[in-house]
């Protein structure tokens, strides 16, 4: 084993001693997070049983771990060992995670990817070493797999999480729990990663750590400090690690499926004078092929796609006049998805995954299609073509996306391009072609630069076409930490027809307006703080029509993060809405055409995840145009134990308007119970009421894994309608009812 000096240890014992500490230290750290370390080779046979008890693992010298949270280089409270190495095939990592308390330890799941407050062994990988995405593997004391695919160098995008948690790769792992704490150790194959070898050598950037719920606590390798709100999983801080005489292999997997069930849906008579049931048969086979065709090219095929296990959407409720966003959970668009990102807004994007074979969020049948993704040469690149069938009066449609970017000027600075295109067989189509550039300017400052221009044929018949009006550009300046000043402006144009037909965007032809300013700091050692962080924010869209401003913001809120794990967020808004068209809610309720001035308050507060029981809160009251809102949640989470899960999630609006009969409340119930008998065999129960969409839709699944890629799923979805007096003719009780079986066999080619 060859570990290069441990640079930033030896800095800073230094730099405690000097006055000016926290700029050497910065620098030390920047030094050593430059600094390669050769990982070593097992010189033994490993059995992958969690003990790491073998002569090869004793020859490895652990990594030196630093406390990341609650307190950035505090003292440990527990013992942990992490050792990292590989042979030819795969990587290995082993923890040995003693605890002082064996009985406070925490697995409270045996689900597949099902976080809930576990102790967590984790490690990140940046493959490509491109500084902009991780792969992310932790597991829990009771060996439950999780992985997710992490983009945008950790940077949270629109408010959201920066983490694919739909993404899933071939990997192995074993855990022990006794009297002395848990151990802990991971097979990870090579052909699952994707990287670039140069001759056998190889440069990945790496980050492991241990996480202990109970207390909040974190032992992290590398020494990132905690200058970020995903630090801890960073591609741009991650430790270089060097790996040598280990070469792709070009692995083949095929997985054919087959699916039978019988489903139901409602529909009118002939006559139109009443509802109906109609049953359909179903059976189905189809098959995936993913094939390596380089190192760290990734070919996969897929014919007669079926996604019948999916989980239901969590329904929503909508009080804006803009449509609503649902992310993509079908495993065939999850890997790399990060390269094919190309954000214009919160929600906002120039390609969205859901819009292929989805029709008014329904499902369509996917014939087959092709997903090329990886590098070439210098070039990230990924390429999708998909082919739909027809359904009812939807045509059967054609969809490409091709994805090029690079690196320019520096490791944490790319440019690239995005092209997608839609067409159907009566000649209908959209295209739309993209420019973008990241570029990391100087320390944590980015400027993000975007060019968009789509091609209708509707708007290119009717011999308007101005470019301007069917583009959009982008420009946001962004500093990426939470820690100490942090900002963002970002300014955007959009023409009326600016028509992207495989993205997404909430709304046209507008120019747009956007400032952030906070700043964070930690709180001293004895504080029950962690880290406090005020912001400020606001936005200002105008119409490009006239130049009048459409929606205004200004929002100031406190976030408060506290060393147990809880969190606490306070607020207050100020909102402008000028509607030139009513604005129509749930109960036949309407706003007026008008301009709008209102200004609310709101909290939200969640416990720390290391609870048994704990729960989520949050309430709001505001104006609401020309009434007043009222908005309370909670969401409520028990594990019972780590076989069964229960949690609830009550939201609901009181709105009220000054007009008679002019009121509505809007009731959004969500009930989900999780069970496993272990880590093979679970159950999800989800059961969901919208009062505004007068829906309730029951989904149950049992998924028995064998292995990663063989599974048997049984899938129960039933749809049912609340409100059937309002209907004429009368509504049917069941909207919609299905029952599926689903087996998935993969073999290793």
């Amino acid at each position: 084993m060859t570990f290069l000096p441990n640079v930033d240890h030896l800095l800073y014992s230094l730099v405690n001693k000097l006055i000016l500490g926290k700029i050497l230290f910065s620098f030390s750290f920047l030094f050593a997070n430059g600094t390669m370390v050769e990982l070593p080779r097992l010189s033994g046979t490993i059995q992958l049983d969690g003990l790491s008890e073998e002569p090869a693992w004793q020859e490895i010298v652990p990594l030196a771990l630093t406390t990341y949270q609650p307190v950035f280089k505090s003292s440990p409270t527990e013992r942990t060992e992490i050792r990292v190495a590989y042979d030819n095939d795969y990587l290995y990592v082993s923890g040995r995670l003693y605890d002082s308390d064996p009985s406070g330890i925490r697995a409270n799941s045996l689900a597949r990817d099902r976080y809930s407050g576990d102790d967590t062994f984790a490690i990140a990988l940046d493959a490509f070493n491109d500084n902009e995405n991780v792969l992310w593997f932790f597991t829990n004391p009771a060996g439950v797999r999780y992985d997710m695919a992490v983009a945008n160098d950790a940077q949270s995008r629109g408010g959201g999480p920066p983490f694919n948690s739909s993404w899933n790769t071939y990997w192995d792992v074993e855990t022990v729990q006794n009297g002395e704490g848990w151990f802990v150790e991971m097979r990870i194959p090579f052909s699952s990663l994707g990287f670039q070898d140069e001759d056998g050598h190889v440069v990945m950037g790496l980050i492991t750590y241990r996480y202990i719920s109970r207390k909040n606590e974190r032992h992290i390798y590398p020494a990132i400090p905690p200058d970020w709100s995903w630090g801890f999983v960073k591609a741009s801080v991650a430790q270089k690690v060097v790996l040598n005489r280990v070469y792709s292999r070009k692995a083949i997997y095929l997985t054919p499926y087959s699916l039978g069930g019988l489903s139901q849906t409602s529909g009118l008579t002939r006559n139109e004078s009443a509802y109906e049931l109609r049953t359909n048969l179903t059976r189905e086979m189809g098959f995936d092929v993913k094939y390596n065709l380089t190192n760290n090219l990734t070919l996969d095929l897929t014919a007669n796609t079926d996604f019948a296990q999916i989980e239901a959407d969590d329904e929503q409720v909508n009080l804006t006049r803009f449509s609503i966003f649902f992310p993509e959970k079908r495993q065939f668009f999850q890997e790399r998805a990060g390269i094919f990102e190309f954000r214009t807004g919160r929600a906002d994007r120039l390609f969205h995954s859901r819009q292929i074979g989805l029709i008014d969020g329904e499902p369509g049948r996917i014939l087959g299609g092709v997903r090329l993704v990886g590098r070439l040469g210098n070039w990230d690149l990924g390429l999708i073509n998909m082919q739909t069938a027809r359904r009812d009066s939807f045509p059967t449609e054609n969809f490409n996306v091709l994805r090029l970017r690079r690196n320019v000027f520096n490791e944490s600075s790319y440019a690239g391009g995005l092209v997608t295109s839609r067409l159907d067989k009566d000649g209908s189509y959209n295209l739309a072609v993209g420019l973008d550039g990241i570029f990391r300017l100087f320390g944590d400052e980015y400027l993000i630069a975007q060019m968009a221009q789509t091609f209708d044929d509707e708007v290119l018949q009717s011999d308007q076409f101005d470019p301007i009006d069917a583009g959009q550009f982008r420009l946001l300046w962004t500093r990426r930490r939470s820690l100490g000043l942090n900002y963002s402006a970002s300014i955007t144009r959009s023409g009326v027809d600016y028509l992207p037909g495989m993205g997404f965007t909430t709304r046209e032809d507008f120019l747009s307006f956007f400032g952030r300013l906070g700043y964070g700091w930690f709180a001293n050692e004895r504080s029950p703080l962690r880290q406090v962080t005020p912001r400020f924010s606001s936005s200002l869209a105008l119409r490009n029509q006239d130049g009048t401003a459409e929606s205004g913001s200004f929002r100031f809120s406190s976030d408060f993060e506290f060393k147990s794990g809880a969190n606490l967020s306070v607020g207050t808004r100020l909102r402008y809405e000028d509607l030139r068209e009513r604005l129509e809610f749930p109960d036949s309720t309407e706003v007026p055409v008008g301009s709008y001035t209102f200004y609310g308050i709101d909290a939200s507060y969640k416990m720390s995840r290391g609870r048994l029981l704990r729960t989520e809160a949050n309430i709001g009251w505001s104006t609401f145009y020309d009434g007043k809102r009222l908005d309370v949640g909670f969401a409520p989470t028990w594990n019972a134990s780590r076989f069964l899960e229960l949690s609830a999630n009550y939201q609901v609006n009181f709105v009220r308007f000054p007009r008679p009969g002019q009121n509505f409340d809007a009731h959004l119930v969500a009930l989900r119970a999780r069970a496993a008998v272990n880590t093979k065999l679970s159950m999800n129960a989800f059961l969901q009421f919208n009062s505004a969409a007068d829906a309730v839709i029951r989904n149950l699944r049992f998924r028995y894994y064998f292995r990663e890629g063989n599974d048997l799923w049984f899938v129960y979805n039933h749809g049912i309608n609340t409100e059937r007096r309002n209907s004429d003719p009368l509504l049917p009780i069941t909207d919609n009812r299905t029952v599926l079986l689903k087996y998935t066999y993969t073999f290793d080619l």
